[in-house]
């Protein structure tokens, strides 16, 4: 039986979208030589994932760094014309306030186990969201914590350490298959959230929703 939860943030707990992260996608593509939103989304993760492998101990930085990194290389490789602090702040405030899933209430109303989220974004935001849906986290253990991002083991190592539990001792559910592999180079358990149905055969256990998510706990 596991001893404590471990919760991604970014997807699993917040929704991708909101007012704050359309219009700054909007105003991305059409700011941009990009055909389409969907093309600029891809391209902005794609960039986004490059980005994160390599920021890592010494060449760390947070991701609000990243997001202007991003924003820079769209001006000279896409043509992107914007205000770039207005883009970012839009980003920032999707952090913090884009809306919560349906279901997440309902798993930290039921969950028997503490839980700890795992993040890459800044634990100040993920603590506003929390504080401002009235939910608790026994902890958020952030990238910037330990300097590197998902799937590094370090992140999953500290998010251990403050838990004060072994690997086999917790669950990690997450929404993507960086979430697991960072988890499972611990030892973690692994429950792969595939909300959407659309990621496949992964290979980990795999629940469209936190309610189902409960009853593996």
């Amino acid at each position: 039986m596991a001893k404590a939860v471990f919760l991604d943030y970014t997807g699993t707990i917040l929704q991708t979208s909101g007012p704050d992260i359309e219009e700054m996608m909007e105003r991305f593509t059409k700011g941009s030589s990009f055909a389409s939103q969907q093309e600029a989304v891809r391209w902005w993760f794609s960039e986004l994932g490059v980005m994160e492998e390599h920021a890592y101990q010494e060449n760390y930085v947070p991701e609000e760094e990243l997001c202007m990194r991003i924003l820079e290389k769209a001006v000279r490789e896409k043509g992107l014309k914007e205000d770039l602090l207005q883009m970012q702040r839009l980003n920032v405030s999707f952090w913090m306030y884009a809306p919560l899933y349906s279901d997440v209430r309902y798993f930290f109303e039921q969950c028997t186990n503490p839980i700890y989220i795992i993040t890459n974004n800044s634990e100040e935001y993920v603590k506003i969201c929390l504080r401002r849906n009235g939910l608790h986290a026994n902890a958020v253990i952030s990238a910037d914590s330990v300097r590197a991002y998902k799937p590094r083991r370090e992140l999953f190592e500290k998010a251990l350490a403050t838990a004060a539990v072994e690997g086999n001792d917790g669950i990690m559910i997450g929404d993507s298959t960086r979430d697991m592999e960072g988890a499972s180079s611990v030892g973690m358990n692994c429950i792969l959230l595939d909300r959407h149905k659309d990621k496949g055969d992964s290979g980990y256990r795999t629940v469209h929703s936190l309610r189902e998510a409960l009853r593996l706990l």
